[in-house]
Formats: C-alpha cells, structure tokens, sequence
C-alpha cells in the first residue's frame, strides 16, 4: 500500500459516513423533534397528496409553539419590533410613542443605528441594562449588574454554554451534571454531545412532581462512584411536568448546593406562566440572597430566560438571556470569549427581550392594551391547565398531576402486558408505541414520556395545552376514545 492510501488521500468513498462522524454526535437523541415528529410531517404530506386518513389535519401537540398554535402576537412586542426593522415607520402616527421611544433607544445601541449590525458578544449594552433592571424589580431590590448578563438566542444556547464551559476531565474525573427526571431532553442532548456525565434525580409523581433533598442526595452520593458531579440543573416551572417549585423547596436546594460545592443552573423559561392557586414563582437569585450572605456570596448560580415562552410566546426570534452570580472572574472572561466565537445572538431577538423586560408603564399609551392581552393569554392557558388536568382524570387509566405552571401536561397511562410485550419485540418503547399509534389513528402528535424519562415500569407522554380551547376539547375527546380503544384492543 502506498503512503497515500496509508493517509487517507486516495478517495474511496464519502469522507463523513455514520462510521467516520463525530460519534457524540450520532449518540444525540431530542425527543421533542425526533420520530413522532418526523412521521407527523410524513403525514402532513400524504394528506396534501390525497391520501385517505381518518382525521383531516396533523395536531402537533409535541412543542411549546404557542403561535404555531393559533396564539395572537402581543401588539406592543411586534409595534417595536417592527420600528427597530424599517426605522422609517418612527415617522408614521399609527403607531404610539412609548414604541417609538424604545425602539429609538435599542437603535442608538446598535452599530450603525441598524439591528443589521453586529452587536457585543454579551448583547446590546443598554438591552443588557433593561434587563438587569427587569431582574433588580422582580426581585423587590436586589442588584443585578449588566455585566453579569449574556443575551443569548434563546435560554437553549446559553445552557450549552455553560455545560461548554464545566464538562472536563476523564474517567472518574469528568464532571456529572445532576437532572431532573423526567427532563427536558435539553440536557440529556448535550451532555451526550460534550460527553458530561448525566446524573438523574426523580422528581416525586405522588407528590405533584415535587423535588426531595434526599433523593438528590442519593443520586449524588451514587454519581461520586463514577464521576466528578459539579452542577444542579433545576427547571422552574416544571418542563414537562409542570409543577411550580415552594419557596422552602428552593431554600432546601440551595442549602444542598452549597454544602455539596454544586453549581446551580436555574431554567426559569416559564416565569410567567404560574396558574394554580397557592402556587407563586420564586426566582432562585431572590431567594439565594434573601438567605443572606452565608449563601449569597458563595453559590454559583446561573439562571436563564427567554423569549419563547410565558405570554409572549415568540419562538422562532430566539431571544434569551442569562445571568451569572459569584462566577470566578477569570472564568467570566474565559466564557465572554466563548460566547465571542459566535459573534453575537440576533439582534432582532434582542430587541424583543428588550421589549419583555421593559414593557410599557402605568400613564404609557399602550399600557392599557398590552396589560389586556398579557391578562388574557395566561388567563386562557390557566382555563386550559385546569381543563385538561380534569379531561385526563376521567380517563380510564390515567393520572395527571395539576399543572400548576409552564405549558405543558405529563399524565401517566397504563399500558396493559401485550402492548407492552409487542412494543419490545418491535424494539420500541411502549409508551412510543402508543404515541406512535394515537398520532396513525387520530392525527394527534404527542411526545412519549421515555423522550424526558420516567421511573421504570411507568409510562407518560407530554402533550402541551396551548392548542385553542375548541380545539383543546377534540385533542382531549379523541384521547380519550383511543385510549378505551387501545384498552379494548390489548386486554
């Protein structure tokens, strides 16, 4: 053989196939958009082609979309965004003045006055600013300072982010990131892809979801056998399964941290959408600091928002942004260059957080009616929290937990002993199965629970409850008639 073959430089063949790529890679699942939703698509385009189905439409229930969904922009958000896009609209009297303010002061932040240019790696100074003090309000007063704010697109980026910067060392030394189970496969996703340890908690289902330290004392004790645990991944409001974390349940967390020399990542996406009486959101910076300075001038803490969710629901601009407290200095320094490879997260997105953290004001002429329909859109999410918690309790089989907050219901379902037997001869996990037959039968696309993970010998999906209500009812009325079908079918 000559040297040429030896390296590789004699073409034979494709040089990426599944053998030559990255292998992480390939190792990467994401429930959220893996095979249910590839079929849903396949369906969508046999529909089109006149293909005969016993539904007429694809109901993609699988992801928090909420405009894909049917949700109505909120004027204000998209008044500025559109000022910040064509500036020459600052001159037309159709639109109010407080968005005109805004919108001129997020374009004298950008380079060249156009949200075209490139911002800072950080993000736009003064969006950066509104933001710090977005957080210093919510949180009755404790400071937060720009320079400890990254804006990202979406929270997604500046999660990865972070795990870049904590996944190091081999063998009994590589770090553990410490999940929740079931979890928003997110993490799972890109600790496979960084090759971190994945540590799973179970959260308790008996007990609405709710997070126990000893539990994540047990996992972290059996994690320290095999790897190197340096960080607590916590998602509040609960994705998928809704529950809004008590204030003494973050206390405990925070505590356990601290004693465990952990780092916090707080996954607070969901801020806003809190429906169930007694249940009130408490932001971990606002209660690390409220514990005072034995805890607050130690704990690494880094939290993260977004603009895909709560009432906004603008997905598809990818605007997030994230806050690190008591990070090393060298270390901030090591991420702001990290963050710099990419240049910036997209200005428009930026500018919509902007929009979010700043919105108008009591005496502001849009006051009125972005209060009004902010109101609104978490009034009919907390009608349809209620609804569908209540739908899925009379169905034979099922048990679902209130959904207290985010988008999302998680019940569980009993699958009965030949469904399940038939699934593993196929090499499928029962509850895909049974998502996979629900969405052939009713057009109805659903995320099995065992995309998020779920105790052994339980069973789940995730569906969201942002469809509109009429359509909500079908989702839930279809549901149902599979379900007793699919009981009948397997008994």
């Amino acid at each position: 053989m000559s040297q040429k073959e030896v390296n590789g430089s004699s073409h034979r063949g494709k040089v990426l196939t599944l053998e030559t790529m990255n292998q992480n890679v390939r190792q990467v699942e994401y429930a959220v958009r893996g095979p249910m939703v590839l079929r849903a698509v396949q369906i969508e385009e046999e529909l089109k082609k006149g293909v005969k189905k016993p539904f007429t439409e694809v109901i993609k229930a699988n992801v928090g979309d909420a405009h894909a969904m049917g949700q109505k922009p909120i004027t204000f958000i998209r008044q500025v965004l559109a000022l910040c896009a064509y500036p020459a609209l600052l001159e037309d009297d159709k639109f109010p003045e407080d968005a005109k303010l805004r919108a001129r002061r997020i374009l004298d932040g950008c380079g060249g006055q156009s949200i075209g240019a490139y911002s800072a790696s950080q993000g736009v100074e003064c969006i950066r600013k509104d933001v710090a003090s977005y957080i210093e309000k919510r949180d009755g007063g404790i400071p937060s300072n720009h320079e400890n704010i990254y804006l990202s697109t979406g929270a997604s980026d500046a999660i990865v982010t972070m795990l870049k910067l904590l996944i190091c060392g081999e063998g009994r030394t590589r770090t553990g990131v410490m999940i929740s189970i079931p979890q928003y496969p997110l993490y799972s996703a890109a600790l496979t892809e960084l090759q971190g340890v994945q540590i799973n908690y179970y959260l308790d289902e008996d007990k609405c979801w709710g997070l126990d330290v000893g539990e994540l004392r047990r996992s972290l004790t059996a994690a320290r056998e095999h790897c190197n645990p340096r960080a607590l991944c916590i998602i509040n409001p609960g994705n998928p399964t809704g529950q809004v974390q008590s204030r003494q349940c973050i206390e405990d967390v925070i505590r356990f941290a601290k004693e465990e020399g952990l780092l916090l990542m707080a996954d607070e996406v969901y801020q806003d959408n809190v429906y169930a009486e007694g249940c009130v959101f408490h932001s971990f910076k606002k209660v690390l600091f409220e514990m005072g300075p034995e805890f607050s001038s130690v704990v690494e803490l880094v939290s993260f928002h977004s603009t895909s969710k709560c009432y906004m629901g603008e997905c598809g601009f990818r605007g997030g942004y994230m806050e690190v407290v008591n990070l090393d200095p060298e270390v901030k320094a090591q991420l702001t260059k990290l963050v710099s490879v990419r240049l910036c997260s997209p200005v428009s997105g930026q500018a919509l957080m902007d929009v979010v953290v700043n919105p108008p004001q009591p005496g502001e002429p849009s006051y009125a009616t972005f209060t009004q329909e902010r109101a609104a859109v978490l009034a009919d999410l907390a009608e349809k929290a209620k609804l569908t918690e209540e739908s899925f309790n009379n169905v034979p089989g099922f048990h679902c937990n209130p959904v207290q907050g985010a988008m999302y219901t998680f019940p569980r379902i009993t699958i009965p002993q030949k469904a399940i037997d038939q699934a593993k001869a196929a090499g499928q996990a029962p509850d895909q199965m049974y998502c996979m037959k629900l969405l052939e039968t009713t057009g109805i696309c659903l995320v099995p629970g065992s995309g998020f993970g779920q105790r052994e010998g339980t069973f789940h999906f995730r569906m969201t409850i942002l469809p509109p209500k009429e359509k909500l009812k079908y989702v839930l009325e279809k549901i149902a008639e599979f379900n007793a079908q699919f009981l009948q079918d397997y008994s």
